[in-house]
């Protein structure tokens, strides 16, 4: 049984998850979550839905886009589903938070819900499981947060992992710095995102040689780090270069068999970071599986806001670079055993499906309702044994 959409029932975007898929997705969701606890990080569950104005104020802003609205019937204002769960997060922490000592480790699961997909990501509902560390502005806050992404990933399953970090922040910086502002900067910007090293040298005038410079450095953190330690830069934009480079050696250090690059002018999906910020990857098939970075919360700068740095997981991705689900092995339980039988079993954990009527052939029953195994003279016999 897959999870497929139907083309009568659902829209574009979403779909069922069927079993043993569902049961599947919820354990590894589970198991995301538990190592996050493991590190500290308590769990929240914001609501669905929000007020618009409380949803996609400040840094969710960035969102506003992608989200769904609706009007409430009890109080007539537009509420909005949400689209991500960390600018929740980050609500909570500032409101019904505010009072606890920092800094604040929070973690959480849900499922959010998108306007449009994307080409390489059709889904518009999918899991996210991630956490939030607020409060704290140091390098080692970011590092904490990569090496709990890795985690996570790893406490499912996952250990072929390639780790890409950015500071979307870097080139910001230096558009000021040089005085670099509308149309030209977007054209500018444009031009890093398709890496079009030609273009930058056309259109940035006195700052081309370090975005080439930049763009050309890119990759692996051994060789990136050697080829931009070379580089003058002002002072802001020198110094989230050596915060960036601080965090890479932080979790080169922690983590020596992760492949890590930095990306020196990404800053596309990205909407509210500012500092350090980051992508997972499952190597052997390119898939992102979450990224996460630092931001601002209850302002969009360190006088009115508050340091916060954290990660998403895509549970979707997630599970497509994991081996396929497999069926529970569940045991038959014949017609006229005794249930207390079952129910010992199912104290031991072991599933177990009771037959409802009198059957000729419980061997065969069990086998058309997807048992294993089947219990004969109270012992649990495997189908395919000879006994059956």
């Amino acid at each position: 049984m897959a999870s497929l959409p139907h083309a009568t029932l659902l829209p574009a975007g979403f779909h069922d998850v069927l079993p043993p898929y569902a049961a599947h997705e919820a354990g590894i969701i589970e198991q995301a979550v538990g190592c996050c606890e493991r590190f500290g990080y308590q769990r929240v569950k914001p609501p669905l839905v929000e007020f618009e104005d409380s949803l996609l104020s400040g840094s969710g802003a960035a969102l506003t886009n992608e989200t769904f609205r609706l009007l409430d019937p009890i109080s007539q204002r537009i509420m909005a589903v949400r689209a991500d769960v960390t600018l929740q997060v980050a609500r909570i922490a500032t409101s019904r938070l505010a009072d606890v000592p920092r800094p604040l480790r929070l973690a959480y699961a849900g499922q959010v819900l998108r306007v449009r997909g994307s080409q390489l990501r059709p889904e518009r509902q999918f899991g996210q499981v991630g956490a939030e560390l607020i409060g704290a502005a140091q390098p080692t806050a970011d590092a904490e947060v990569v090496r709990l992404a890795i985690a996570g990933l790893s406490a499912v399953g996952l250990t072929n992992l390639s780790l890409d970090l950015n500071m979307p922040g870097l080139t910001r910086a230096l558009f000021a710095a040089y005085a670099v502002e509308g149309e030209r900067a977007v054209a500018l910007r444009q031009a890093l995102d398709r890496k079009n090293a030609a273009l930058v040298a056309e259109r940035g005038g006195e700052l081309a040689p370090v975005l080439g410079a930049l763009i050309t450095a890119s990759g692996p953190l051994a060789r990136a780090r050697a080829q931009v330690e070379r580089l003058e830069l002002p002072g802001k934009p020198a110094g989230k270069l050596r915060r960036l480079l601080t965090v890479a050696d932080m979790v080169a250090e922690a983590l020596p068999d992760l492949m890590i690059t930095l990306d020196f002018v990404e800053h596309r999906g990205f909407e509210y970071q500012r500092g350090v910020c980051f992508t997972l990857f499952d190597r052997a098939a390119g898939r992102e599986l979450g990224r996460g970075g630092h931001y601002m919360v209850g302002g969009a700068d360190a006088i009115t806001g508050e340091p916060a740095t954290g990660f998403s997981l895509f549970i979707d991705a997630v599970l497509t670079s994991l081996p396929p689900a497999a069926a529970p092995a569940q045991i038959y339980l014949p017609f006229g055993t005794p249930l207390s039988d079952g129910d010992r079993l199912r104290a031991e954990g072991r599933p177990v499906v009771a037959a409802l009527e009198p059957d000729a052939d419980p061997s065969g029953a069990a086998r058309r309702l997807g048992c294993s195994a089947v219990l004969l003279n109270g012992r649990v016999v495997a189908l395919d044994s000879p006994q059956t």
